[in-house]
């Protein structure tokens, strides 16, 4: 089982939730003889401390072998304290890990409005967080699709449908390596 627990970029604010990456990596998943899988517990408007209180449960009736961690915007977009954040990120790596998970943190990014300073601290968090706590990491989730209009919604910071794939692609390079395969690829055990 593969947790995603994020908010509006992993839920498919906007676009058909068929549609979003998380749905796309599903659908890879089968296609090449992956059994995992995959759980959307990521919610619209959700922060690193959202996420944290509803980990628990999503833990305890998932039990997932991989959580892929995409938190952060929003703290982000609302100025909130990099510390708390970074406190929160800390604390949902540690207890996915006791429950026995592995973690692919994601990155995402700021627009440059929030100040020069601001923003490089915000990026810092997650590539800090991954190399402290030897986590896999996608540095950022939007990579090829941020800054394209022809990508963005309207309100320039959620992805149409037709960047979905490019998500998963970022992505995958960085899931691959630590998926945990229950059965052998091309084996008959229906999975």
């Amino acid at each position: 089982m593969i947790l995603v627990l994020g908010d509006s970029l992993s839920a498919g604010y906007g676009i058909s939730t068929s549609s979003g990456w998380v749905a796309l990596l599903q659908r890879r998943l089968e296609q090449q003889g992956y059994p995992q899988r995959v759980v959307n517990a990521s919610i619209s408007g959700d922060t690193t401390s959202g996420g944290l209180a509803r980990l628990p449960q999503a833990l305890a009736q998932h039990q997932p072998q991989l959580v892929i961690l995409e938190l952060g915007a929003n703290d982000g977009l609302r100025g909130l304290s990099l510390e708390e954040m970074r406190r929160n990120l800390v604390t949902i790596i540690d207890k996915s890990r006791e429950q026995g998970a592995t973690l692919l943190l994601v990155g995402v990014r700021l627009p440059p409005n929030y100040g020069a300073l601001y923003v490089k601290k915000f990026h810092d968090v997650y590539r800090q967080l991954a190399q402290k706590h030897k986590v896999a990491f996608v540095p950022y989730l939007l990579a090829g699709v941020g800054g394209r209009a022809d990508l963005i919604q309207a309100d320039g910071l959620h992805p149409r449908a037709k960047a979905q794939g490019l998500i998963l692609d970022s992505i995958w390079p960085h899931l691959l390596p630590i998926l945990k395969p229950t059965a052998t690829k091309g084996s008959d055990n229906g999975a």
